[in-house]
């Protein structure tokens, strides 16, 4: 069988089981907010795992790029930062999260510092959580397999991706995680042995790849690789995580879901960085990074096992794509027009059903504009964080903040760091990434506000 056509048979298969998912979920919608929101907090520790690593691993072809352009590097930049604050994460906020019995992150500000922070929120986390890196690495994809052009895939990446949302909500989310949870592993547990029989051991492929891809920073310099460990800060303000922690069983499965994961997440990237070292000893003249592991698969890998793999590449991006376009079409429907607005709680939802299409078309346009995966990242979460994190952090505090002065501080925040992006023209101006100034503005404003007492934050 010619490896496209098995690529095919094996895509095809993927699909229809989609199609049974949204099919499945059409006959059982959810009902109610909690229902549909969080899942009814009936998550158990498998089914939190298997939704969370799956989730928040979907920028696959991402690091195919950066491991083929900075070799190990990889693993201390979408790594290890990340494990850190995703320890911290289950560690002091998870129990507190679940405990709280919210729905999102915007309810939480809104109950510590009211309407305008949590605005102000809503609209952070929906630029935030749109999809556009994954939609984009989704429409490559399937441009691979199709000959199509970009922007058709990239459309109908989207419209895949959110259909069996719309009625299922959290529940469709995590029911087809389960197997894109075992998808994504299976893919690069057929990659790399292969890779190690077909092409070389250790030593072949540090005779093959430049020293810079075997040394930490890649050479690129310090403050490159630090400055990711700025950007991992949006861990802790990273609505996957609190969504899966509202939606746990009880406080026990969320905190141990995370550290359960953050085993998971170590085995996978040692197993992407690994490949990606390989694509580079291989694939010294790839055109395009972005292609790095597809390309390596179609390299080495026979027809019917290239398509196993294809398939593993498809559902880890689809399963970040769907759970985030439900994370900001609901923040855009419910927590930004509905509290806006001031609908009900029923109302909210109807509109967020229908935000899952300007969710799409928000992420595809984004998608197109950016071109780099990489790029996406970084800017997004350079802006971002420093709007989210001090505010976050307080509201699980103890100390009351005055709600205005938190609002000053988001949009100050947010704008320093607009601003410094905008000023560099896709550089760090003045040699200094965005995020640093946003942080600064932020704990500038707020830093006066402590009060020694005030009301405990939820959960807390």
């Amino acid at each position: 069988m010619e490896p496209g056509l098995s690529s095919w048979w094996a895509g095809s298969a993927y699909l229809l089981y989609l199609l049974y998912a949204v099919l499945r979920v059409a006959r059982r919608p959810a009902t109610g907010a909690v229902d549909y929101l969080v899942a009814g907090r009936r998550l158990t520790l498998p089914a939190f795992v298997a939704t969370l690593v799956s989730t928040w691993y979907g920028g696959i072809l991402g690091v195919g790029e950066y491991a083929w352009r900075n070799g190990v590097s990889n693993w201390l930049v979408f790594g290890l930062p990340y494990y850190l604050y995703a320890g911290v994460f289950a560690l002091l906020l998870a129990a507190r999260a679940r405990r709280s019995r919210l729905l999102s992150v915007p309810d939480l500000l809104e109950l510590r510092f009211g309407r305008g922070p949590a605005l102000l929120g809503a609209g952070t986390l929906f630029v935030m959580t749109a999809p556009a890196a994954y939609v984009l690495m989704l429409g490559v994809l399937l441009q691979l397999a199709s000959g199509w052009p970009l922007p058709v895939c990239i459309g109908l990446g989207a419209l895949l991706s959110v259909a069996y949302v719309l009625r299922g909500g959290l529940q469709a989310v995590v029911a087809t995680d389960r197997v894109q949870f075992v998808l994504m592993f299976a893919g690069f547990l057929v990659l790399v042995p292969v890779c190690v029989v077909e092409l070389g051991g250790w030593q072949w492929l540090r005779a093959q790849v430049p020293p810079s891809h075997l040394s930490w920073d890649g050479g690129l310099g310090w403050q490159a690789i630090f400055v990711w460990y700025f950007i991992a800060l949006s861990t802790l303000v990273e609505p996957a995580f609190y969504q899966r922690c509202y939606a746990a069983r009880d406080e026990r499965t969320a905190r141990r879901g995370i550290l359960v994961s953050i085993a998971f997440w170590i085995l996978f990237d040692f197993l992407t960085t690994t490949a990606g070292l390989y694509a580079r000893a291989a694939l010294p003249d790839l055109a395009d990074p972005l292609q790095a592991f597809p390309a390596l698969a179609e390299r080495v890998l026979p027809g019917f096992w290239q398509g196993v793999f294809t398939v593993g590449l498809l559902a880890t991006i689809m399963s970040t794509v769907d759970s985030y376009s439900f994370i900001a079409a609901v923040t855009l429907g419910r927590d930004l027009l509905g509290r806006w607005r001031g609908w009900d709680e029923a109302r909210s939802l109807r509109a967020s059903q229908w935000c899952l299409v300007a969710t799409a078309a928000a992420a595809v346009a984004m998608a197109l504009a950016a071109g780099s995966v990489v790029t996406l990242w970084k800017v997004l979460g350079s802006i971002g964080t420093p709007v989210l994190l001090l505010p976050l952090a307080l509201a699980h505090g103890a100390r009351a903040v005055d709600g205005r002065r938190v609002t000053a501080a988001m949009a100050a925040a947010g704008g320093a760091a607009l601003a410094w992006t905008l000023a560099g023209r896709g550089a760090p101006w003045l040699g200094v990434e965005p995020i640093f100034p946003g942080l600064l503005v932020s704990a500038a404003v707020l830093g006066p506000a402590w009060r020694r007492r005030g009301p405990v934050a939820a959960g807390g």
